[in-house]
Order: C-alpha cells, then sequence, then structure tokens
C-alpha cells in the first residue's frame, strides 16, 4: 500500500488546497479520484480526502462523493488508512468538515491515523501557535506539516496486539446506563482481554486550568498536574500502560458527559510528554432519542484529530435506548455487540 490515492471531488479547489494536495503527492506514486461517477476500488488503500469547505462550512462535492460510496456498501473502504487535507474560504468549518469526513469513512472501514488532518483556514492563523517555533511563513508552515502527514501515512503500518491492555472509562450510575449494559454485552465476549474499567464520579476530576504551555510541561515531566488528585492517581498511568481506551458516553444533551470532558481536557499534561499513536479508541454511544453520531463525531475530534490516538475501521457502537433496561429490547443488539468486540479484537493494534 505505497501508493497514495487522492480524492478531491471539488469543482473549484482553491489554490492553497492545491498546493497542499501537490505537496503530498510529490515524489510519490498516486492516483486522484475526482469523479463520484467513476470511483475505483478503494479498499486497502492509503487514501488523502482533500476537501474544499465553503462559506457554509461543508464540502457539499464530498458529501455527494460519500453518498455514492454507501451506495457500495458499508465495507468500500475496508482496509484503507486515511488522512485529511481541509482548506476553508473562511476561518472557521475545518474542524466540522474533517469530523464529517472521518465520521463517514470510518463507518465504510476506515481507519485514521493519529493527528489525522492538516487544516488550512483562509487566513492560515491557525498556524501562528507552530510559527512561534518554526519562524516562518504560515503557509510555508502548512506545506510542511502537509509533507509530515503524508510520510506517516506512507509509513503507517501497525500490527495486531495480543491480549491488550484496555481502560473503558465511563461516569454512569450501574443501575440504570443502558450505555453500560451495552458495554457489558460486548465485554462478555473480550475475556482473554485485561480490562480494568475505571468510573469517573462527580467531582472526581476538576476541568483544566488552562496553564501556560511551560507550567504544563512542567508538571508533565513530573507525571503530575496542577490539579493532581484521581487524574494524576490513576487516569493518567492507567491512559499510558493501556494500548486502547473505550469512551462510555450516554449522549447529554448532544455532548459528551462533563466528567468525561474534563478527562478529555487534562490529558494534555499526558500528551506533553508522550505520543498516543499507538493508542487505540473506540466508543460505546447510548442516545435517549437521537445524536449518537454527535457524540462520536466529537470523540473523533478532541481525541483522534487533536489528541492523536488511533481510529480504528467502526470505532463506535451506537444505539438509541430511554428507559432502564430498554437496551435489552433493540432487535439482534447482542449480536451487534458480539461484532463489535470482534472488531475491538482485530483492530487494537501498534
Amino acid at each position: 500500500m505505497k501508493d497514495i490515492f487522492v480524492i478531491a471531488p471539488s469543482k473549484n479547489i482553491s489554490p492553497m488546497l492545491s498546493d497542499m494536495i501537490s505537496k503530498v503527492t510529490r515524489y510519490t506514486n498516486y492516483t486522484l479520484v475526482e469523479n463520484s461517477n467513476n470511483i475505483p476500488n478503494l479498499q486497502n488503500k492509503k487514501i488523502f480526502f482533500a476537501s474544499e469547505s465553503t462559506d457554509i462550512n461543508c464540502d457539499i462535492s464530498m458529501l455527494h462523493f460519500f453518498s455514492k460510496l454507501y451506495e457500495k456498501g458499508t465495507k468500500c473502504l475496508l482496509g484503507s488508512v486515511g488522512a485529511i487535507l481541509v482548506h476553508s474560504s473562511t476561518d472557521h468549518g475545518t474542524k466540522r468538515t474533517s469530523q464529517d469526513i472521518i465520521y463517514l469513512a470510518n463507518n465504510l472501514g476506515c481507519s485514521f491515523i493519529g493527528h489525522s488532518v492538516v487544516e488550512a483556514t483562509s487566513s492560515l492563523r491557525n498556524f501562528i501557535t507552530r510559527q512561534k517555533n518554526l519562524n516562518l511563513p504560515l503557509e510555508e508552515i502548512c506545506l510542511i506539516m502537509c509533507s509530515r502527514l503524508r510520510n506517516r501515512l506512507l509509513e503507517y503500518n501497525p500490527i495486531t496486539i495480543n491480549n491488550p491492555k484496555i481502560l473503558v472509562l465511563y461516569s454512569s450510575p450501574h443501575k440504570t446506563s443502558n450505555t453500560l449494559d451495552l458495554w457489558h454485552m460486548t465485554s462478555q465476549h473480550l475475556s482473554l482481554c485485561d480490562i480494568k474499567e475505571l468510573q469517573i464520579e462527580n467531582g472526581d476530576v476538576l476541568d483544566c486550568k488552562g496553564c501556560s504551555y511551560t507550567l504544563c510541561t512542567h508538571y508533565g515531566t513530573q507525571n503530575k498536574c496542577f490539579y493532581g488528585g484521581v487524574m494524576v492517581d490513576d487516569v493518567l498511568p492507567s491512559i499510558e500502560k493501556s494500548d486502547a481506551i473505550i469512551w462510555l458516553c450516554p449522549n447529554y444533551n448532544d455532548a459528551i458527559a462533563s466528567n468525561l470532558t474534563a478527562v478529555i481536557n487534562r490529558l494534555t499534561v499526558l500528551y506533553r510528554r508522550m505520543s498516543f499513536y499507538d493508542k487505540t479508541i473506540f466508543s460505546v454511544v447510548v442516545s435517549g432519542n437521537s445524536g449518537s453520531d454527535s457524540i462520536s463525531k466529537q470523540l473523533i475530534g478532541a481525541l483522534n484529530v487533536n489528541k492523536g490516538f488511533r481510529l480504528p475501521p467502526y470505532f463506535s457502537i451506537m444505539a438509541i435506548a430511554n428507559d432502564p433496561g430498554e437496551i435489552f429490547n433493540i432487535p439482534q443488539i447482542h449480536e451487534l455487540a458480539k461484532d463489535f468486540a470482534d472488531n475491538i479484537k482485530k483492530e487494537i493494534k501498534a
């Protein structure tokens, strides 16, 4: 899988996105896919999705392309590994566009390397923080990031981990949680895995204080954080030791539960010290009515795009269940949970 496939269906590619595509295809064999009516076999490929986000914060051409992919079935990207180049005509929209693409491709069998996106807003001001260290023009920094992403995608060749260490993070009460029930349906098929379940209770983890980079790095080198407590004593060490983290996320008002959001925000101290590229994430998301996709996209943005965790294919199992125990009434839910468990065992890689 040394060749690259570049999916770029937009008819109005900007000069900036064109330069980004040129950077990732330079000195590399590649196939440019532009026509949604003539899509080649995209299984077991290294894929760049090149997206032009418009002033309405989406790429209509890319969405049309995915509608054609979905007609081919939910395995049409199976075995492929993806990354994204996205340019916006405004200073907004790159995150939403990226999350939409990753979510759609993931449900077709595509995995994504950690830090899977290079975003270029219209002003390129999203690279100012990097400019403080690199002391280069913003456009040049963007293209350097594209080149690095290409190299990581080409070199990516993980292998399955046997008897993996799995950390399960949740905040729901045991007796009434459909999310926990769905997880336990799954975990009964993971007997050979080393599983640790960790409940984040109210008040256990305070949200990030927003320390300066220097102060956060100082604490990180000592395996500490400004707040200390269970985050330092248990959560961060458990994440560091794990091969995979499974996030159990009941849908609270179309947002990740505040306790788990605090954990994500406090990951920075560990993130300063180590890479998460060899750690895989999964999620169990249950909604009372709708919106599970919103939660999954938030996890994608926070953990794969921002923090750099590996995103395996079909990373999330989602369901709708409101009353306690209703999860058991969903048709074929036990079969779906077993399939999800099989995917977990197959897709914990490094």
